[in-house]
Parts: C-alpha cells; sequence; structure tokens
C-alpha cells in the first residue's frame, strides 16, 4: 500500500513537519506500506537532507517551465536536487488555479524529464445521471499521457480524486463499489495506453476524505493501490489512526 500524505499548505512550522516527518519514519518501520510525504516546498530539502530511511518525498507541485527569468517558479529540476523522488501533478486545486489539461500534460513531461514519479491526479466533479463523467475522467487521463513515451507512462501513479467527495465525512464520501467501478475503468483506459499487462500493473490511489473510519472499507473493498490523503494527514493523530486501520 502507497500512503502518499500531501500536506497542502496546512503544515507551516517547521518543528510540525520535523514531528510528522518523524512519525512517518516510525511507521515505514512498523508496516509495509510505502510512504511519500509531500511537504510545502520551503521545507522538502530541509526534510530530506540526509534521510536514509523507506520515506521518500514529493513535491505537492512543479513549475511548467524548465528554468531562466521566472521568479517564484520551483522547477522539477530543483525538487530533485532537493531530494524529491515524486511529484504531485494536477492536483484539483491546482486545476481550480488555473492547470488546464495541456499545462498538466507539459508538467507531467518536465517531472519525468528530470527522473520524478509523476503522481497524476484525475476527477470528476459531478456526478450526472449519465457517463459524461467517465469521459471527464478518460479526457484528463488521455490528455496527459498521449504526449510521453509508453515507457515513461509506465511509470506514472495515478491518483483518482473525485472533487464531490473533497471535503465530506467518511459516511458522506465514496463508497467501496463506486470506487472499485472507477478504478476498474481507470485501468481500462490505461490498457489503452499501456502495452501488456502494464495497465494492470500501474499504481491507482484514491484521495477524497480519507479517514481512519473508512479507509480500511475502501482499501480492502476497491483493489486500490494506496491513498493520497490530505488534511488527515497533516495531524499525527489521524494519520496514524489511517495507518493503523489498514494494518
Amino acid at each position: 500500500m502507497l500512503i502518499v500524505s500531501n500536506w497542502k499548505a496546512y503544515v507551516e512550522d517547521l518543528a510540525k513537519a520535523k514531528r510528522l516527518s518523524a512519525l512517518a519514519k516510525r511507521l515505514a518501520g512498523k508496516t509495509r506500506h510505502a510512504f511519500v510525504l509531500a511537504p510545502p516546498a520551503p521545507f522538502l530539502g530541509i526534510l530530506a537532507k540526509g534521510n536514509r530511511s523507506k520515506v521518500r518525498f514529493a513535491a505537492q507541485d512543479v513549475s511548467a517551465t524548465t528554468g531562466g527569468a521566472h521568479t517564484g517558479e520551483a522547477t522539477a529540476c530543483a525538487f530533485v536536487n532537493a531530494g524529491a523522488h515524486y511529484a504531485i501533478i494536477g492536483h484539483s486545486e491546482r486545476r481550480a488555479a488555473g492547470d488546464t489539461n495541456e499545462i498538466v500534460a507539459g508538467k507531467l513531461s518536465h517531472a519525468l524529464a528530470q527522473g520524478l514519479t509523476p503522481i497524476l491526479c484525475v476527477g470528476e466533479r459531478a456526478r450526472d445521471g449519465g457517463a459524461t463523467y467517465l469521459g471527464f475522467v478518460r479526457e484528463e487521463i488521455a490528455s496527459a499521457l498521449a504526449t510521453v513515451s509508453a515507457k515513461e507512462r509506465a511509470q506514472v501513479v495515478i491518483a483518482y480524486e473525485p472533487l464531490w467527495a473533497i471535503g465530506k465525512t467518511a459516511a458522506d464520501a465514496i463508497g467501496p463499489r463506486e470506487l472499485s467501478e472507477m478504478i476498474l475503468y481507470i485501468r481500462k483506459v490505461l490498457a489503452e495506453y499501456l502495452p501488456g499487462k502494464s495497465a494492470a500493473r500501474a499504481k491507482v490511489l484514491y484521495g477524497g476524505s480519507v479517514e481512519p473510519g473508512n479507509a480500511r472499507e475502501l482499501a480492502a473493498g476497491a483493489e486500490i493501490d494506496g491513498f493520497l490523503i490530505g488534511h488527515a494527514s497533516a495531524e499525527p493523530e489521524s494519520i496514524a489512526a489511517v495507518v493503523q486501520s489498514l494494518s
């Protein structure tokens, strides 16, 4: 199980960031789960420096540029040099801030070119009575993978995060059956872009109101490979409870 903790901007204190990082390292030593931490950019290099644990670090986003006169941008290359192994690409909050499918595709290419493993976020805003939402998810996947090679596509981790489920309680978020159906659909789409059995081996995560009360049920009933966890990952008690529920 791959557990990606996206701290977003919830963690603004370095001392807290260090406590969360130390907790992840302890949990990684006690379980078989793989842990990836996505701290705010100013903390990534500090936390990753000298890291010899099984925990890996991720950029919450990367620039659409490759360097040069772009004040305030943080490139994929800079994140690699800071110690990142992964990069979250196309998160719903970045898409809401203006990242189009074309921009997401460019960021994915930059991340891959620098050796980062992209965690590509996809998900519908709402579910309608027909299958429009399926086409929406298909387009997000297709537009991102179309411009990279088959070998590069096999490296991409997909994180399904339906926007309508974000911010809900465990009881009101997605259920195992709905999630299972979507995971099967995502793998069907991936099969169009990945050769042989690569689609079946691709990692597909779920993100959206993941809590201690629903993580185990979702993991058991939906055949997912892990979770992209937001707010719950920024508090030691809640992320520890999620991990315990999965163990």
